[in-house]
């Protein structure tokens, strides 16, 4: 009867509760569970199987430059990067509130990284996450515009809860660039969240963007209602500095 039992959850996919039972079978603890204690064991076990595989797909998806998360940040003095503020941002309450969150500072001093740990905490609440390196993501969206993808890598860009974009501003925005930031921000504007990390402090983004019109237009939407990070101290891998649990990165 039980091998009867553990196939059929097999055939329902009812892996965790499969893993569960049988592992029960196997320690002899099975006939020490009332009916109820049984049956609330194996129902958790089958959402703790489902909510990790969603999540496992949700940060594949993400495509994260690090593998990080918020415990792993340092927040050594000299990097001035303030603990509680962090540690409110990781709650994501400002993607549910649609807002923004901008990661500033010299290269180095850990912007990616903890752009990766904040996309990773939003993962684990259900939130939809891309991570994506500007220069990559135009590259990306032109190509869509000569195959004619565009409009479905704009839907996809649109239906992410949290768009990071990560080293914004390396390079002055040319004019296809500028309106294909443009369109991915207005699409989002008061939709979704926007993250950007970028070396440039935001009071020089206009001159990034160029075209007082277009910044003006990009600037006036997510700006007002971003939440900033501004990260301080020499760069890690300039002074040789090796931390134990963050990568020495952007």
């Amino acid at each position: 009867m039980n091998e009867q039992t553990l196939k059929k959850m097999k055939q329902m996919k009812l892996h965790g509760m499969a893993r569960f039972f049988h592992t029960s079978l196997e320690s002899g603890k099975a006939g020490g569970y009332t009916a109820d204690e049984l049956l609330s064991i194996l129902i958790e076990s089958q959402w703790d199987e489902r909510y990790n595989r969603k999540l496992e797909r949700t940060i594949k998806e993400a495509r994260f430059r690090y593998k990080a998360s918020v415990e792993q940040i340092s927040f050594d003095v000299t990097r001035q990067v303030e603990k509680n503020q962090i540690l409110r941002i990781a709650g994501c309450d400002f993607v549910n509130k649609k807002e923004n969150v901008f990661v500033t500072g010299s290269t180095g001093v850990g912007k990616s990284f903890i752009a990766s740990a904040l996309g990773y905490e939003a993962c684990s609440l259900g939130y939809k996450v891309l991570y994506q390196q500007s220069a990559k993501l135009f590259a990306r969206m032109k190509m869509a515009k000569v195959d004619g993808t565009y409009q479905k890598e704009i839907a996809r860009i649109e239906k992410q809860d949290l768009l990071i974009i990560d080293d914004f501003g390396i390079q002055p925005l040319e004019t296809q660039n500028r309106a294909i930031l443009m369109e991915i921000i207005e699409d989002r504007h008061g939709r979704a969240s926007t993250m950007v990390t970028s070396q440039i402090p935001v009071n020089k983004w206009y001159e990034i963007i160029g075209e007082q019109t277009v910044a003006d237009a990009i600037l006036g939407r997510i700006v007002h209602n971003a939440h900033r990070l501004e990260l301080k101290g020499e760069s890690m891998r300039k002074n040789g500095v090796k931390l134990q649990t963050e990568t020495l990165e952007n």
